[in-house]
């Protein structure tokens, strides 16, 4: 909360930008996004419940107007690119200062990408061709489906089946059967190594993160 406080404080500084709300987890974040069409979303990826890389797939499926910034503390290639093919379109460290914060939601808004700088220079060649003229990045194959990562998430986070079941809506056997997919495309058989595969893909932090909206 420390965290949103800070950014909602700067962002309402700024004549020309409106924070319309905010969302402690990224299933509330999509829920609120639907209800409230704002322009910009600055989401953190590592969320409870639902980490903000799905979130912003969710979210454009919903409402494709959209444009997601990614705010984050990783600065590896790898997450950098799952940032992107998860339909982000700007991308900054929570370092970055609060005019780098106002440019990037301002550029978002205009339909053009925003990396900061440090994020630029790590950006792989062909990360920076996968935006098509739109700005949007062009869609890629997901290797687990949006059900299959919400579960990843769940399971990482220490829930067990009748939670994750209650979590999402379904039914504990087709939580067993996603787990069991999950296991089968990761080629990982226990809860340990599903968690640690969750942690290393930046999908959940050892210490939670708030969202940011």
């Amino acid at each position: 909360m420390v965290v949103r406080e800070g950014f909602r404080k700067l962002l309402e500084m700024e004549d020309d930008l409106e924070v319309v709300g905010e969302a402690e987890d990224g299933r509330r974040a999509v829920a609120l996004v639907k209800k409230l069409r704002p322009a910009v979303v600055v989401m953190d990826v590592a969320m409870p419940l639902l980490n903000g890389l799905e979130a912003a797939r969710q979210i454009l499926q919903a409402v494709p107007s959209t444009r997601i910034l990614i705010l984050s503390s990783h600065t590896d290639d790898a997450y950098i690119k799952d940032a992107t093919q998860s339909g982000a379109v700007g991308f900054l460290l929570k370092q970055a200062s609060a005019h780098d914060l106002s440019k990037g939601i301002r550029e978002v808004n205009k339909g053009n990408v925003f990396f900061g700088p440090f994020i630029k220079k790590r950006l792989p060649e062909d990360e920076r061709k996968s935006f098509d003229r739109s700005g949007r990045p062009k869609p890629r194959h997901a290797r687990l489906t949006s059900r299959e990562m919400e579960v990843l998430q769940l399971v990482a986070e220490g829930k067990v089946n009748k939670e994750t079941a209650a979590e999402l809506g379904i039914g504990i056997k087709t939580v067993e059967s996603h787990r069991e997919h999950l296991m089968d495309k990761l080629n990982i058989h226990d809860t340990a190594g599903l968690t640690r595969y969750a942690i290393s893909a930046g999908i959940v932090e050892s210490s939670v993160q708030l969202t940011i909206l």
